[in-house]
C-alpha cells in the first residue's frame, strides 16, 4: 500500500509526501516544518517517520524551509552535485546541509531504503532543475513541476509510471490578459519558465495509456489559472486519449489534498 499527499502545492510553497508504514520521504520542502508536521498528523502519519528528502531545484517556493527542517530532523537530502553547489550558498540552506548531502546523477537511478529514483533535468530558470521517475516498491510516479516545454524525457518517464504529478500552471487567456508585467509574461513563456493548461493537455495526449492510473494537476497559479480550467483542459485531453479510466485530480495550492491510497 503506497500513500500520496500534496502537503501544499504552488508558488506560496511546494512538498510532497509518498510513503508506506516501513519507508517514506518528501519531495521538497517550500513549507515550515511545523506546518509539515501538523499536515501529515492529521492522516496519521509522524514526520519522525519521513526517512528522505528530494529536492527538485532551488526556488524559495521549493527549499525556503529545507535548511531548518534538516537541522531538526537530520534526514538525508538527495539532489544532483550541480543543485547541491547551489543550495551550499543559498540564503535558505547556506551550511544547514552538514552530514546530510547525498548527490545524485541525472539519468542514473539511486536506491534509498529499497526506494528507487531516477532524476532527469527539465528545463527552468533555477540551478540543474530536474524531475523524478520513483519507484516505490513497484507503484511508480513520475513528478515534474517548474517546468517550461515538454522535452522528450518528460514524455519519456511519464510514460513510465502509473501515477503523475505533472504541472499545469496557467491559461494562456488569463496570463495576456491579467496583471503581470511583460517581463514576467515572457518568462512563464519562454521555454524555461511554466508549463500552460494546454501544454499540459497535450503532455497527457502522448502519455496516457491503460497503465497510468491517475494524474495530479500541479503548481496552478493563484492570479492564471483556476482548478476549473485546469481540470477542464487536462479531462479533454484524457479523453481525446480514450483514458477516461485515470482519476484526475488538480492539488490544492494553500492546504494539503485528501490522503490517496494505491495498490502496489
Amino acid at each position: 500500500m503506497t500513500r500520496f499527499v500534496s502537503l501544499s502545492s504552488g508558488s506560496n510553497g511546494n512538498c510532497y509526501y509518498i510513503g508506506n508504514d516501513d519507508v517514506s520521504f518528501l519531495i521538497d520542502v517550500g513549507v515550515g516544518g511545523r506546518t509539515i508536521r501538523k499536515r501529515l498528523a492529521t492522516l496519521g502519519i509522524d514526520i519522525n517517520d519521513v526517512d528522505f528528502v528530494l529536492v527538485s531545484h532551488d526556488h524559495v517556493d521549493h527549499i525556503k524551509y529545507l535548511g531548518s527542517f534538516t537541522e531538526h530532523y537530520h534526514k538525508p537530502v538527495f539532489a544532483t552535485k550541480e543543485l547541491h553547489r547551489a543550495l551550499d550558498n543559498h540564503f535558505c540552506t547556506r551550511g544547514r546541509l552538514y552530514g546530510c548531502v547525498k548527490e545524485t546523477e541525472p539519468g542514473v537511478t539511486t536506491e534509498c531504503l529499497g526506494v528507487k529514483f531516477t532524476p532527469f533535468r527539465v528545463p527552468h530558470d533555477a540551478h540543474d532543475t530536474v524531475g523524478y521517475h520513483i519507484d516505490f516498491f513497484g507503484t511508480t510516479f513520475t513528478f515534474i513541476t517548474d517546468v517550461g516545454e515538454v522535452t522528450d524525457d518528460v514524455v519519456r518517464y511519464c510514460s513510465k509510471a502509473s501515477h503523475l504529478i505533472v504541472e499545469s500552471n496557467y491559461d494562456l487567456e488569463m496570463l495576456m490578459y491579467g496583471p503581470y508585467t511583460p517581463e514576467l509574461k515572457r518568462r512563464i513563456r519562454n521555454g524555461r519558465g511554466h508549463l500552460s493548461n494546454d501544454q499540459a493537455a497535450g503532455l497527457l495526449r502522448k502519455v496516457a495509456g491503460p497503465d497510468v492510473q491517475s494524474v495530479f494537476l500541479c503548481h496552478l497559479s493563484e492570479n492564471n489559472n483556476t482548478p476549473e480550467l485546469a481540470l477542464q483542459s487536462a479531462s479533454a485531453a484524457l479523453q481525446d486519449a480514450g483514458a477516461t479510466h485515470i482519476l484526475l485530480k488538480a492539488l490544492p495550492r494553500r492546504t494539503s489534498s485528501e490522503l490517496f491510497v494505491f495498490e502496489s
